[in-house]
C-alpha cells in the first residue's frame, strides 16, 4: 500500500496526500484487475458491488445519509468498505451507508476490503458490525437472528456464540418478533426502548401489549413506571369467595316452616347451622305487625 496507518486513520488531504474514494482518480489505493484481490484493500469499481441480501438494517435516515455525502465530496471514503467475492463480482458485507453515500457523491470506485466469505459469515460480520456500531434497531437485530436460525437450524444457544450473545440475550431479541406489528413499528421507529419492549412482551394479550405501549408514548413513561403499570393490567381480577351452600331443611322443618308462617301471617325462614344449632327468622313491616305476630305467638 505504501501509506502505512496514515490511509486507514484518515489523514488530511493534501495536494501530495490523496485520499481514499475521491470522485477523481488517483493512485492512493490500487485499482482491482481482472481476478481481483483477497485480503488487501483495492478501490473496486461501484457498479461491480451487489447489495447485502442479509443486511440487517431495514431504515436509513436521508438527512445523515446527505451529510456523509458531503463528507465523502470533500474528504473521500476514509474507512474502507467490506466485499466478498461472487464470481466476477462482489458483495457487500458490511458499510452500506458509506457505499450509498459514495453513490450520492458520484464516486465511480470506492475503497474496499477484499475477502472471502460463506453466506454465514457475510450475514454475521454485517451484523457484527452494526452492533458494534450500536446504530441498529432492536426489531432488525431480531429479524436477522431469525433468518441466520432458519437458513442454517442454529439454536439460539449456537447463535448466541456465533454472534458473540448470550442465549437469553438472543431470546429477548427472538421474543420481540411475537409483539404485534404496530408496537414492533413504535421500537424501529425508537418510540419505545429495548427496555419498553421487553416489558410489553412479558404481559400476554395483544390489547394489553397495544395499551402499553400507548401509555410509554403518551405519558413518556420510564422502564420502571412501565414495569408497575404492566404488573396491574397484567393483574387478575379478585375473586370473592364462594358462598357456602345452603344446607337443605329436613321435611319436617319446612313443613314448620309453612305452618308457623300461616299462623302468625308473616314470612317464617328457619335457618340451620352447624351442630344441629339455627335460627328462625320473622319478617314483619310495622310495630302494629309486630305486636300482632307477640299476640299470636302468646295465644
Amino acid at each position: 500500500m505504501g501509506r502505512g496507518l496514515a490511509a486507514l486513520m484518515g489523514e488530511a488531504p493534501t495536494e501530495n496526500k490523496p485520499v481514499f474514494g475521491h470522485a477523481g482518480r488517483h493512485d492512493s489505493v490500487p485499482h482491482i484487475d481482472e481476478e481481483g484481490v483477497i485480503g488487501a484493500i483495492a478501490a473496486v469499481p461501484i457498479d461491480l458491488i451487489d447489495a447485502n441480501p442479509f443486511q440487517p438494517r431495514r431504515q436509513f435516515n436521508d438527512e445523515s445519509l446527505e451529510e456523509l455525502c458531503q463528507s465523502i465530496r470533500t474528504n473521500g471514503v476514509i474507512t474502507p468498505i467490506t466485499v466478498r467475492k461472487a464470481g466476477k463480482r462482489y458483495q457487500l458485507i458490511s458499510g452500506e451507508r458509506r457505499l450509498r453515500a459514495s453513490k450520492l457523491a458520484g464516486l465511480h470506485e470506492i475503497p474496499s476490503y477484499i475477502r472471502m466469505a460463506n453466506d454465514n459469515e457475510s450475514l454475521e460480520m454485517a451484523l457484527i458490525e452494526n452492533i458494534q456500531r450500536e446504530d441498529l434497531n432492536a426489531i432488525d437485530v431480531a429479524l436477522s437472528y431469525q433468518a441466520l436460525m432458519d437458513a442454517y437450524k442454529y439454536n439460539q444457544d449456537e447463535l448466541g456464540k456465533r454472534v458473540g450473545k448470550s442465549r437469553s440475550a438472543v431470546a429477548n431479541f427472538l421474543r420481540l418478533l411475537k409483539l404485534p406489528a404496530e408496537v414492533q413499528l413504535h421500537l424501529k421507529d425508537n418510540r419505545l426502548s429495548m427496555g419498553h419492549a421487553r416489558c410489553i412482551a412479558g404481559v400476554e394479550g395483544e390489547e394489553k401489549q397495544l395499551e402499553l405501549a400507548q401509555a410509554v408514548i403518551n405519558k413518556d413513561l420510564s422502564v420502571r413506571q412501565l414495569e408497575e403499570l404492566a404488573r396491574k393490567i397484567g393483574q387478575k381480577p379478585e375473586q370473592k369467595p364462594a358462598k357456602e351452600p345452603k344446607t337443605a331443611l329436613p321435611e319436617w322443618c319446612q313443613e314448620a316452616q309453612k305452618n308457623l308462617s300461616g299462623k302468625l301471617q308473616a314470612s317464617v325462614n328457619i335457618k340451620r347451622g352447624k351442630k344441629g344449632k339455627g335460627s328462625i327468622v320473622i319478617d314483619y313491616a310495622s310495630e302494629e305487625e309486630l305486636q300482632k305476630i307477640f299476640s299470636l305467638l302468646n295465644e
